[in-house]
């Protein structure tokens, strides 16, 4: 892993001895999120235990964390659409606000009856993206609970479900590539129509007959550094050996991320040398 730059590790040192409060949590869904839109298609339910998100013909639903982090591992417990879910997209996602935005994003694809759902991943840095990585899962994710985590700390970013890591972005700003780490970022979740987009490029339409489509969720945990007028703050335990803050992946962790590559990856920007004629992205030399 690369050392992160002086002046950010001087800077997150000092937010974690200065920080009193405990800033890991798992609590109940109306404490940790808002549902900010669908007009009631979005549900706390279960006295907080549970939530839902659904879909139809009119409009989608989502909700965003209470919180901003700058850096965090975040779990998201999640039952995906059954059935005929085409066009469908539901999404677990960080990002930052204003115009040169971060974002690191998980996209579920909907599909036909019987078909792999399609995990679609995404890293932005200052509005900049196109970094995608594309899979099919190793079960089928309509039938229980799975667990969606990002780590996001100085050194990289690690997409994983059910603790099996499936995408790795490391900071290579020495390489001149971008990396989020100066601007604090929200968890969103959303289900939406992407029919135009989502599967086939387009060409496989929503089957409105199987509305209201719904995702369930059940549990929401962020162990992160909770961002608040304009300082980051964080626990000590995170930044001591083996704490999130810096986290890097094990040789079992390594060998479990070049099998789900080799077995259930379908797109790799990487390899696309059609799409980059000029060449892969600078990180690429070091992309599994």
């Amino acid at each position: 892993m690369l050392a992160m730059a002086s002046s950010t590790k001087i800077r997150i040192v000092l937010l974690v001895l200065a920080a009193s409060t405990m800033v890991a949590f798992a609590g109940k869904f109306y404490q940790d999120v808002n549902i900010t839109w669908g007009d009631g298609r979005g549900k706390i339910l279960n006295n907080g235990e549970s939530l839902t998100l659904s879909l139809d013909k009119t409009s989608g639903s989502g909700l965003q964390s209470k919180r901003e982090y700058l850096f965090g591992k975040l779990d998201m417990q999640l039952k995906l659409i059954p059935g005929n879910s085409v066009g469908t997209v539901t999404t677990v996602w960080l990002k930052s606000a204003g115009t040169t935005w971060d974002e690191i994003d998980f996209e579920f694809l909907g599909n036909l009856s019987g078909e792999p759902y399609t995990v679609h991943t995404n890293v932005f840095t200052q509005g900049k993206g196109n970094r995608e990585q594309q899979f099919h899962l190793w079960f089928n994710p309509t039938n229980d609970f799975h667990t969606y985590s990002i780590l996001w700390n100085p050194q990289y970013i690690l997409f994983s479900i059910d603790g099996s890591p499936i995408k790795e972005f490391m900071n290579q700003e020495s390489k001149g590539v971008l990396f989020p780490k100066n601007q604090p970022m929200r968890m969103y979740s959303t289900l939406w129509n992407a029919d135009d987009w989502a599967t086939r490029g387009g060409l496989v339409k929503t089957d409105w007959s199987q509305a209201p489509f719904s995702a369930s969720y059940k549990s929401y945990n962020a162990e992160a550094c909770v961002w608040s007028s304009g300082a980051a703050s964080c626990s000590p335990s995170q930044s001591s050996n083996g704490g999130w803050l810096t986290q890097e992946m094990d040789s079992a962790s390594q060998e479990r991320l070049r099998w789900v590559h080799k077995n259930y990856m379908i797109y790799n920007y990487c390899t696309d040398f059609k799409r980059f004629p000029q060449g892969v992205p600078a990180e690429c030399s070091t992309t599994a």
